[in-house]
């Protein structure tokens, strides 16, 4: 089966990337591509996504830098500044000259949030539709029917909700929200992150009915598990970040699940597929001449 982990994380302690003057210290967990790549070959995952780190800000130097030595193993996805003007230009930049593939956009739900809100957003949005590459979004619910407002406006434009959005299943408005953007095929949801809103450990089972939700109204070819590495190794490991839908959700079917690990994501970060090594034709036991006697 096909497994993608279409959200991980990456940033390094070399001084050649500078981290944000205004950003947190760079968090102590240990985050380079090579402990990655160990990872993902013991749990068998074929491709990652990687999305530009906060830390960082609009400077997707150094996962630029990984994309090209692992351009078989990872695809990236860069931030732009959305309150600058010049966001779309930046985003063609990054896309067309460092091999990015999507943009992430972050509008918290309290006033920092609120340049969502603005003119500047539809731009942004049709660029990312123009240049064929996915808007994932992080947010809360609050932000929502601002988002469902500008895919009535840019409907061509591809939108990764990240997280689920911090939906409840209890809460009347986050389902009735859930629905309205299933409405939109272009809508894709994220199946990671099930730790952050759980009162119970591994396996989270308190979130699988939310899980069946989101299928039930999106399809599983709208939804893809992403671990959220590193961070997931504050809630369990690398490996049950995936078991918990490989193994423990019994919600899904197996074709379910070949969407969820890696179908979905494929549609939007479509990796090339290793070349299968060539075979060669098995070696001539007999060799027929127009001589008989040559047998």
């Amino acid at each position: 089966m096909l497994t993608i982990d279409s959200h991980v994380h990456i940033w390094t302690r070399d001084p050649a990337y500078t981290w944000a003057a205004d950003a947190s210290a760079i968090p102590p967990l240990a985050a380079d591509p090579e402990g990655l790549l160990a990872l993902m070959d013991q749990e068998a995952i074929h491709a990652t996504v990687l999305v530009q780190y906060i830390g960082y800000l609009w400077d997707n130097s150094f996962v630029a830098s990984v994309l090209k030595m692992y351009p078989d193993q990872f695809m990236g996805v860069c931030r732009v500044n959305p309150t600058d003007p010049t966001a779309p230009d930046q985003l063609s930049l990054w896309t067309e000259l460092h091999g990015f593939h999507g943009v992430r956009i972050s509008p918290h739900a309290d006033a920092r949030g609120d340049w969502f809100q603005g003119p500047l957003m539809r731009p942004l949005f049709q660029r990312a539709a123009d240049l064929k590459v996915p808007i994932l979004v992080l947010t809360q619910p609050q932000r929502l029917p601002r988002l469902l407002h500008l895919l009535a406006e840019v409907p061509d434009v591809d939108i990764v909700v990240d997280h689920l959005a911090d939906c409840v299943l209890h809460e009347f408005t986050h389902r009735e929200l859930l629905r309205a953007l299933a409405r939109h095929p272009r809508v894709f949801m994220k199946t990671g992150h099930v730790w952050a809103n759980s009162t119970a450990g591994y396996p989270w089972r308190d979130q699988f009915s939310l899980l069946h939700y989101i299928c039930e109204h999106f399809g599983a070819n709208r939804l893809m598990w992403g671990s959220d590495w590193p961070f997931c190794l504050q809630h369990g490991s690398y490996a049950q970040s995936i078991a918990y839908l490989r193994t423990e959700a019994d919600l899904f079917s197996t074709e379910d699940l070949s969407w969820i690990l890696g179908g979905t994501a494929q549609r939007l970060w479509p990796f090339v597929e290793p070349t299968p090594p060539a075979v060669s034709p098995p070696p001539e036991l007999f060799r027929q001449d127009s001589d008989a006697n040559s047998l």
